[in-house]
């Protein structure tokens, strides 16, 4: 084959050595390589259509993108679990810097050492690993069964678990604007506000300090007045108030009797209502009829009994008549 067959000189050969530059860079072929090997420029145009730049077939370069994704989705998704995990240890560093020089709220103890228990035990978990891929016996002899009884309760764990977002977004949120005031000055005006929404939340904790300690001490006030009361009432006690409470006593008495009164009447009421004479009637015959069931029962019973009697030396026969004998005296017991 000629090579004025393969490709054209000029703008042919151009495209063929860009393309031999392009997907097959070690090449590094002329023009004049070109021309002089048409059938090797032919093969390595061919074999251009079935790799890519990098010289890897189209296959294998599928297979390292796809490969190269998850390397990159695992590395988030380890990326972010660290990232979280650093902002959880931040939190509880920055409540044990607090809580030397401030006093925290009953609330904040609870959330951070919620908080603590259940990080510590969740790292103790994953450092036991997996019990069916272990081959060494486990440390100290520990199970993650033995761990899970060190969890929080599951309703601390649940209120825990609702404010630690509002938590970690508030950290995650100083994060990036330190980040923003890094690489952009120039957002350092925000600083000054920054700065007030911190101290205006410092005295709102401190106003919820004040409040509580407020909230203690009323109660205790709340609970010495009805003993104050009492004392009022028993020191400058009218003279009057004996026959005052006579009469209320009185008076409540007959009003007492008159509701019992009335409430006997609502009762007779309801059960002429209830129990007309066509009624009463009718239960008195369904009784004369249960009556007369019970004491035809009470006769296939003796004659069972006798029956039972006559033939308890008869083995299986005898166990039949027992449950039959059974049965009538359930029979009887129902209708009676």
């Amino acid at each position: 084959m000629a090579s004025g067959d393969f490709c054209s000189p000029g703008e042919g050969m151009e495209i063929l050595q860009q393309v031999c530059s392009k997907q097959l860079p070690p090449c590094n072929l002329s023009k004049e390589d070109l021309l002089q090997n048409p059938y090797f420029s032919k093969l390595l145009l061919t074999l251009s259509q079935h790799v890519d730049e990098s010289g890897l077939s189209l296959t294998l370069a599928k297979e390292q993108a796809q490969a190269w994704k998850e390397v990159q989705l695992h590395k988030t998704t380890w990326l972010r679990s660290e990232i979280l995990h650093g902002v959880l240890q931040e939190l509880l560093v920055d409540y044990y810097v607090k809580i030397q020089d401030t006093n925290v709220t009953s609330e904040d103890k609870k959330f951070h050492e919620t908080l603590e228990q259940w990080l510590l035990v969740t790292e103790l978990m994953r450092l036991l690993g997996p019990s069916q891929e272990r081959e060494i016996p486990p440390l100290l002899g520990m199970e993650k069964a033995d761990l899970l009884e060190l969890m929080p309760r599951s309703e601390d764990f649940v209120w825990m678990r609702a404010r630690l977002q509002q938590e970690v977004e508030e950290q995650l949120k100083k994060k990036c604007f330190t980040l923003l005031c890094y690489y952009d000055p120039s957002s350092e005006v925000l600083v000054g506000e920054q700065q007030q929404c911190q101290d205006a939340k410092s005295q709102q904790k401190e106003q919820m300090l004040l409040l509580e300690k407020k909230s203690a001490t009323y109660s205790q006030v709340l609970l010495r007045c009805p003993t104050l009361l009492r004392r009022l009432l028993q020191e400058h006690q009218l003279k009057t108030q004996s026959e005052l409470d006579h009469i209320n006593a009185q008076y409540l008495e007959v009003k007492c009797s008159a509701m019992i009164l009335k409430l006997r009447m609502e009762e007779v009421q309801i059960l002429s209502d209830t129990y007309t004479v066509e009624k009463v009637e009718v239960h008195r015959l369904i009784r004369d009829c249960l009556e007369g069931a019970i004491h035809l029962q009470e006769q296939d019973l003796e004659k069972s009994r006798q029956v039972l009697n006559s033939y308890e030396v008869l083995g299986e026969e005898f166990d039949r008549l027992v449950k039959e004998y059974t049965v009538l005296k359930q029979a009887t017991e129902n209708k009676r």
